[in-house]
């Protein structure tokens, strides 16, 4: 009886002091850093909550049909950090992203930035590279890749 009862109460105490691990996903694990995506569409959805934001974009095709992007930024104390609220960003703007496709090929992404038509430009300090000020602008991309599904294919404004 007295080797079970130190059985459990070491038990217990190994199990009291474990700290749950981490799981956090990295850009790589999700999005592609070849597939550059520079769209320009008009906010539909602002959603600034942990552990990453959400900005949703209506990006009009060259065939006329419009599509909804997602598009993950940094956190709200990071955005807002950066400048960026609900206020600078209302529903209605149009806006440039600068951003990477997701591995899977839906229309998310992650955005490093966001440019206004006169040339501001917001940082959305995610795991983006070029998301953050102070770190150097990712090559912009050259053409887009020769592909039958436009989904696989950067978007260009």
């Amino acid at each position: 009886m007295r080797i079970a009862l130190v059985f459990i109460i070491a038990a217990l105490i190994v199990f009291l002091g474990m700290t749950p691990a981490r799981a956090h996903h990295g850009f790589d694990a999700t999005f592609d850093s070849s597939k550059r995506l520079v769209v320009k569409g008009v906010i539909t959805k602002v959603e600034l909550m942990n552990p990453h934001s959400w900005f949703w974009v209506d990006v009009k095709n060259p065939d006329g049909t419009v599509v909804n992007w997602g598009f993950e930024g940094g956190s709200p104390n990071s955005l807002i950090r950066h400048g960026v609220t609900k206020n600078t960003l209302p529903v209605g703007t149009e806006i440039i992203v600068n951003g990477y496709q997701a591995r899977s090929g839906e229309n998310k992404g992650v955005a490093a930035t966001m440019t206004f038509p006169d040339g501001r430009k917001l940082f959305l300090g995610g795991s983006a590279p070029g998301a953050e000020p102070d770190s150097p602008e990712p090559p912009k991309p050259t053409a887009p890749r020769k592909s039958s599904n436009l989904l696989a294919r950067p978007i260009y404004c």
